[in-house]
């Protein structure tokens, strides 16, 4: 039901809305998500409905081969922009990556690239807004990454390790990866949550069996494994959404959920009856 109509395919467009996710910069430009406010054609003003979730690229060269300096984007800003799009297209080689599917999985069903010229739309931010402000604080935090290891190899590793932001990673290091069998330790995967996890949950359980230290113990209220348990899952679920929530951050937070409700019954998998 949210499908981009045909009819609007390769239409030039006026388009409000925000950007909805952290940008990701490439060689040729930056791509991000942007949720769609109100849009309009810009050949007869008429409204039309959008999905409500894009995939924009802005080009950092224009069709004539021409470098043009692009805006410093970021998460939760309200842009007016003159868009094209498509409805999602990819390859469809055997066994090789489904781009179509990963768009509808992530809710996005029409992709497009921002037109500047002076024969279609205006194109200005409007404002700042708290929206979206995961994105925000992950791009916020990514930038400091990038100011304090001056190295792009050393700092994309570091923000695809941390954050889950895998755009600055070159291709030679990709290949590196996968030779040694690492590529997916690159991406915050199930290991980087449930250490987390562990950690916290080891933290809390100090903190709680010393709280007498502070006044009265806090263990009278809630047993320490259990306040230990409970906040160690929290403190995962936190970060799997930091880090941008991931099938497989979804998957081991879950998971997590499954141990923490068993032990919590005092109950073994697999159940017996």
């Amino acid at each position: 039901q949210d499908a981009l109509d045909p009819a609007l395919e390769g239409v030039d467009l006026q388009v409000t809305g925000v950007v909805s996710s952290m940008p990701q910069w490439h060689s040729d430009g930056v791509r991000f998500g942007f949720q769609v406010e109100q849009a309009q054609r810009i050949a007869d003003q008429q409204s039309v409905q959008l999905p409500r979730q894009l995939s924009i690229g802005w080009y950092s060269s224009n069709y004539d081969g021409e470098p043009r300096a692009l805006p410093d984007i970021k998460a939760g800003e309200r842009w007016q922009l003159p868009l094209r799009l498509k409805r999602p297209h990819g390859l469809v080689n055997p066994g090789g990556f489904d781009a179509e599917l990963w768009l509808w999985e992530q809710g996005v069903h029409a992709t497009g690239h921002v037109r500047e010229s002076a024969a279609v739309g205006s194109l200005k931010r409007l404002q700042s807004t708290w929206q979206f402000p995961i994105e925000q604080w992950r791009q916020h935090m990514r930038t400091s990454i990038v100011q304090t290891l001056k190295d792009p190899r050393f700092s994309g590793q570091t923000a695809a390790l941390l954050l889950g932001d895998q755009a600055a990673i070159s291709q030679r290091d990709w290949d590196v990866f996968r030779i040694t069998g690492i590529a997916h330790l690159m991406s915050i995967s199930g290991l980087h949550i449930t250490l987390w996890a562990w950690v916290a949950r080891w933290l809390i359980q100090r903190l709680w069996c010393y709280s007498d230290l502070w006044g009265r113990s806090w263990c009278l209220w809630v047993p320490a494994p259990h306040a230990a348990q409970w906040g160690g899952l929290l403190l995962a679920t936190l970060y799997a959404v930091f880090s941008g929530w991931g099938v497989p951050s979804q998957r081991t937070v879950a998971m997590l959920a499954t141990v923490c409700v068993l032990h919590y019954q005092a109950l073994r998998w697999p159940l017996h009856t």
